[in-house]
C-alpha cells in the first residue's frame, strides 16, 4: 500500500512538473495593449477594443495618462501592470515619453520581455536599442508621395504652409526638401506661404481664420489646379472647408487619417455605434464630397497609422507567441497584416535610415491614398 501511495505521489509529480514546462498554445496566451485615452488618442484606443472584441480574454487594454510627459511614473506603472496581469507581450502605441523607461522597469521582473512599439515620442537610438520592433509613419519620404498624389488629382501648383517654429523641425524641414524637389521634377510650381503659429497670440481660431481667409486668395492667384498642405494639425478642418469651397486640391493632412480633420470640417457625428468603424467614417465623407461635386479632390489614408499599427501589432504578436514566426523583423508579414487592416490598399514596410544610420528595427510605414 505504501509503495502504491510512493508511486502514485512520484506519477503527480512528474505530470505537474512537465505541464509547467509544457509550451503555451494559443489559447493560452494574452497580449497587453497599451495605448492613449479617447481624449489623446482615440484612434489607438478604439483599435485595442477591436482587437479585445475580436479575441476575448486575450487582450488586456490599459492606458497611459493624458499628461504624459509630466507623468511618466504612471506610464511606467500601467506598463508593469500589464505584465503582472499575466501578457505574455505588449504594444504600445503612442510609445509617449516614458517608454524605454517602462521597458525597462518590465525586464528588471521579466527579462527579455517582448515589446512591439509604434509612433516614437523619444530618439530612435533611445527607443530602437531597446525594443524588438519600432513602427512608425515614414515623414520624410511622405513628401515624395504627397507630390505624386498632387499630379495623381491634376494639380498644377503645391501650396505649403507652414511657420517658423515648425520649420525649424529636422523631420519637417527634410520632408519639406523632398517635397519642393519632386514637384519641381514633376514640374509642378511649389508656392512656400507662412501662417500663424497656433501657439502664438491669435491662437488655433487665429490661424483658422487665416487659412479661410488667404486659401481662397492664393485660389485666385495661382488657379484652382492647386494642391495644399500645413504642418499643423489645428488649420486642418479649416484647410479642408476652404478646399471644399474653392474646388483646390488637399492631398492628405499632416497626419493621414480619415478621422483627422475631415468629420470636425464636413459636419459628421460619428455615432457610438460606429465609433473606429473607419468604413463608415470613409463612406461619410465620400457622400460629402460627392455632394459638393469635388470627387477625386481629396484624399487620405485608408486607416489611421496608429490604428494598424495596434491592430497589426496584435496579429503579429500572436503569431510570434505561437513560434508562426521566430523574430520582429518580417518586412512581407508586417506588410501583409497591415494591408488587411488597411483594406487592401498598398503598405510599404522598409527600415529607418536617419543620418547615415540604418535602424533594422524601426520601420518606417508608407500607406497609399484613398481618394475621395
Amino acid at each position: 500500500m505504501k509503495k502504491f501511495a510512493l508511486s502514485l505521489m512520484i506519477a503527480i509529480l512528474l505530470i505537474t512538473s512537465l505541464s509547467a514546462f509544457a509550451p503555451k498554445s494559443q489559447d493560452d496566451f494574452v497580449i497587453g495593449v497599451l495605448t492613449g485615452t479617447v481624449s489623446q488618442g482615440e484612434e489607438e484606443f478604439r483599435a485595442g477594443e477591436a482587437m479585445a472584441k475580436k479575441y476575448p480574454g486575450k487582450i488586456i487594454t490599459a492606458t497611459y495618462p493624458d499628461n504624459f510627459n509630466n507623468e511618466v511614473e504612471t506610464t511606467v506603472a500601467r506598463a508593469v501592470e500589464l505584465a503582472n496581469q499575466g501578457a505574455d507581450l505588449i504594444v504600445f502605441v503612442q510609445a509617449v515619453p516614458g517608454t524605454a523607461a517602462a521597458i525597462d522597469k518590465v525586464r528588471e521582473t521579466y527579462p527579455d520581455f517582448p515589446f512591439i512599439v509604434g509612433v516614437a515620442g523619444e530618439d530612435p537610438d533611445v527607443i530602437a536599442s531597446r525594443v524588438d520592433v519600432v513602427l512608425g509613419v515614414a515623414e520624410i519620404a511622405m513628401g515624395e508621395r504627397m507630390a505624386l498624389q498632387a499630379q495623381k488629382m491634376g494639380a498644377k501648383t503645391f501650396v505649403h504652409y507652414s511657420f517658423p517654429r515648425h520649420m525649424s523641425y529636422a523631420t519637417i524641414v527634410a520632408r519639406y526638401e523632398v517635397l519642393k524637389a519632386k514637384c519641381e521634377e514633376l514640374g509642378i510650381e511649389f508656392i512656400d506661404a507662412t501662417a500663424p503659429d497656433p501657439t502664438g497670440d491669435a491662437g488655433v481660431t487665429g490661424a483658422q481664420q487665416f487659412i479661410l481667409e488667404d486659401l481662397p486668395r492664393l485660389v485666385e492667384e495661382y488657379g484652382v489646379e492647386t494642391a495644399f498642405f500645413n504642418t499643423n494639425c489645428g488649420m486642418q478642418p479649416a484647410m479642408i472647408q476652404a478646399i471644399l469651397a474653392t474646388g483646390a486640391y488637399y492631398p492628405q493632412q499632416c497626419c493621414p487619417s480619415p478621422y483627422h480633420g475631415y468629420p470636425e470640417a464636413l459636419g459628421i457625428e460619428i455615432p457610438e455605434d460606429k465609433q473606429g468603424d473607419v468604413a463608415y467614417i470613409l463612406e461619410q465623407i465620400s457622400a460629402k464630397v460627392d455632394e459638393a461635386g469635388l470627387k477625386g479632390h481629396f484624399s487620405t489614408w485608408p486607416v489611421p497609422v496608429n490604428m494598424m499599427i495596434v491592430q497589426a501589432g496584435v496579429e503579429y504578436g500572436f503569431k510570434y507567441l505561437n513560434g508562426e514566426v521566430d523574430n520582429f523583423l518580417d518586412h512581407d508579414l508586417w506588410k501583409e497584416l497591415m494591408m488587411d487592416v488597411a483594406g487592401g490598399y498598398n503598405v510599404d514596410v522598409f527600415e529607418l535610415e536617419l543620418d547615415g544610420v540604418v535602424y533594422d528595427n524601426y520601420l518606417q510605414v508608407l500607406a497609399d491614398y484613398y481618394t475621395f
